[in-house]
């Protein structure tokens, strides 16, 4: 008898894809997830070493990065299930969802860290 697999509600539906598919859309999820990893480390840097910015910048800047770290994993983990879901029943890759979003938070970090270290003020 087969092993039930987690998540069932993906492996529920469809045909087994070709696994050169899903094991690339596995290592779509895991860059996701290193990239959310550097986000988190950003925002540790920001936090424990000692810039040249003000206390509240640096917590907003801080916050932000990890408020972006979720949002990438949530991303991550969403989109690897509307992808294989989309292998296994043999439709279009669906685009990612949350591209535009964490470009703008990490453009909004950069140029909130740029400001804070233009202006100065170490507060």
């Amino acid at each position: 008898m087969a092993r039930a697999r987690f998540p069932r509600h993906v492996y529920a539906s469809g045909d087994e894809p070709d696994p050169r598919f899903s094991l690339a859309n596995e290592r779509t999820f895991l860059a996701w997830v290193r990239t959310a990893l550097a986000f988190l480390a950003g925002a540790v840097a920001l936090e424990a070493l000692a810039t040249p910015l003000n206390p509240t910048v640096r917590a907003i800047a801080a916050l932000a990065l990890v408020a972006t770290a979720l949002l990438v994993v949530l991303q991550a983990w969403i989109g690897w299930v509307r992808i294989e879901r989309a292998l296994r029943q043999d439709r279009p890759l669906p685009s990612p969802l949350t591209t535009l979003p964490v470009t703008i938070g990490l453009v909004a970090v950069t140029v909130l860290v740029g400001a804070g270290l233009l202006l100065g003020g170490s507060g």
